[in-house]
């Protein structure tokens, strides 16, 4: 079963994110998540940022200083296929739903979760299928850890 084990937030904007037990999510962003660049975060088609915690270890046994949140992502989830992340695909996240509206493009900005600072070790380019990912709310609701993620 694929499930949300992590909801990270900032409410000071930027990175890292911290953890929270559970959220509400809108058409605009995870309530109490700030973004200081609303002009490449946030917003109707960028409301939610997932990673893949199996990525996430990955990157670990690689040596990279990363967890869950430090990339910016309000979402780390377990188990699930990262190969199946395509663009309009639709997912439930316990109640809410979203649709992937692309992969995100990493900045200078989490830097610090990568050895020698190369955070284009994510990038879509440079690395497909280890980006991190934005979706667009469907419908909006609360998630919580734990909860359930399965494809529409």
């Amino acid at each position: 079963m694929s499930k949300v084990i992590s909801i990270n937030i900032n409410k000071n904007g930027g990175v890292p994110k911290h953890p929270v037990a559970s959220a509400y999510v809108n058409k605009l962003n995870v309530v109490g998540d700030k973004q200081n660049d609303k002009k490449h975060h946030g917003g109707e088609n960028r409301a939610v940022c997932l990673f893949s915690f199996e990525l996430i270890m990955q990157l670990k046994k690689e040596g990279h200083p990363i967890f869950s949140g430090s990339t910016g992502e309000n979402i780390t989830i377990q188990g699930i296929d990262w190969n199946l992340m395509k663009l309009g695909a639709r997912l439930s996240l316990g109640e809410v739903e979203i649709e992937l509206t692309g992969p995100t493009s990493p900045c200078k900005t989490i830097s610090n979760s990568f050895k020698e600072g190369d955070f284009s070790r994510i990038s879509e380019k440079k690395h497909p299928g280890w980006s991190r990912w934005y979706a667009k709310v469907l419908k909006e609701g609360d998630i919580r850890i734990n909860e359930e993620v399965c494809f529409l």
